[in-house]
């Protein structure tokens, strides 16, 4: 058992290594040996978990999003309608100053043509959408459809502040 514990555990510092790497440096430009040795294992034990660097982003990338998924659907299970929209809002700004990493890995991810890649950012806000869509709804929030579009809109401005350092893109939201 220990030994299956120890092997999660070094599987989630891989994917935390890459996270940071990739963020850092950029996926094309990083290595799965940057990833080893920040992740203070051997190059060859990457491969042990993940059979390509894609593999290995593409588990990062859903981390990320399991992430932002959980944090939403603890605001939906437990905000009144009224605060809904302000929890939501809240949750991701606190994922932006926990894990900006992860945001920068995903803004990056939305530019890479591999289908996997592709598929597990499409899937991601997917599921972002439609858990924010049928947490409008069943609220009661006027014009859902158009609101769900705005907060995932708000959402990139959000992304886009953090990543250039522009805190005066968020103003007035």
């Amino acid at each position: 058992m220990a030994k299956m514990e120890t092997s999660a555990n070094r599987k989630s510092d891989i994917i935390s290594a890459a996270i940071e790497v990739f963020a850092e440096i950029g996926y094309y430009r990083a290595t799965t040996a940057q990833v080893a040795e920040r992740a203070t294992i051997s190059q060859p034990y990457i491969f042990r978990f993940f059979s390509t660097k894609e593999a290995l982003l593409q588990a990062a990338l859903e981390a990320s999003w399991t992430r932002v998924i959980d944090s939403f659907r603890k605001v939906v299970e437990s905000a009144s309608p009224e605060q809904l929209e302000t929890g939501l809002i809240q949750a991701y700004e606190d994922i932006l100053d926990a894990y900006r990493n992860e945001i920068l890995l995903q803004m990056q991810a939305q530019t890479i043509q591999e289908d996997t890649i592709r598929e597990a950012m499409r899937n991601g806000f997917r599921e972002v959408r439609r858990m924010v869509l049928d947490a409008y709804q069943a609220a009661g929030i006027p014009n859902a459809e158009e609101r769900t579009m705005l907060f995932l809109a708000r959402g990139m401005l959000c992304n886009i502040s953090a990543a250039l350092d522009m805190p005066e893109l968020k103003e007035g939201m």
